[in-house]
Formats: C-alpha cells, structure tokens, sequence
C-alpha cells in the first residue's frame, strides 16, 4: 500500500459524507419544515441556507476529486476494480448535476429572492430540489458500490 492511500482515502471520505450529508439533511429533514413557512419567508431561509451549504459542497467537490484522483494515480488503471470505475463515473455524474445547479436554478433563486418575485423563486427553488434528490439518490448508490464492490467481486 502506498504511503499517501490512508490520507488520501481519509479525505475522499470526509468530502463524500460532507456532501451527502447535507444533501440528506436539507432535503429530508430541512426541506419539510420549510414548506410549513411562507413562500416570503420559506424562500430567503432557503437563499441562506444554500449559500452556506454550497460554500462546503465547493470544499467536498475539491476534495473528493482531487483525492479520487489521487488514489487512482496511486493504483494506476489496471489496478482499479470494476467499482471504483462505477464510483469515479457515478462522481463525476454528480458533480455536473451539482454545476448545472450553479449555472442555473440557483442564481435564478438569488434573483427571484431578491426581487420578492415568490413564484420564480418557488420554480427555481423546485429546481434545486429535483437535481439535489437525485445528487443524492446517485450518491447513495455510490457509496453503496464502494461499500459493497469488494463483496461482489
């Protein structure tokens, strides 16, 4: 084993239950609290909410593909098994759903907060909550890959 794996492994961890957490927090537990709110309310809390959260998904994108990548270098391609293939495209999946998010929905949601427009808001934000459902459903069935991989060959 190489001297670099046990960190590199540490921090790809620590990124993947960074992101994956949030993204299970905010639309399992966050997100039905939030509906009891007006959209006047409900929708500023949301601005603030993922402002803060998309600040440490920045932090857990760096850090998971810089240390997948770094892991892969480590074993080199014909090192690698069958789900660490799956578990690198199933990232990679991931992170252009999270920059579609970016680029799209979620500047809409700061614009429609900021004009007090709540139904544009309500449409961005439904959004985010569809591309963040399935960030999350495909994440969880990363993790699932890369847990249960070796077990099945």
């Amino acid at each position: 084993m190489h001297a670099l794996h046990p960190v590199l492994l540490w921090l790809h961890l620590l990124g993947v239950i960074l992101w994956i957490g949030g993204m299970l927090f905010a639309h399992l537990c966050l997100r039905p609290a939030a509906l009891e709110l007006a959209p006047p309310v409900r929708l500023p809390l949301w601005c603030g909410v993922l402002g803060r959260f998309f600040r440490w998904v920045w932090l857990a994108l760096a850090l998971v593909l810089a240390s997948g990548g770094g892991l892969m270098a480590v074993h080199g391609a014909g090192g690698m098994p069958w789900y660490w293939h799956a578990m690198a495209t199933g990232g990679l999946v991931m992170a252009g759903v999270y920059l579609s998010i970016q680029r799209g929905p979620w500047p809409a949601l700061q614009k429609a907060v900021a004009a007090q427009d709540w139904p544009a808001g309500g449409a961005a934000m439904n959004q985010i909550r569809q591309r963040v459902g399935f960030n999350l459903l495909l994440g969880l069935l990363v993790v699932s890959l890369a847990s249960l991989g070796p077990l099945l060959g």
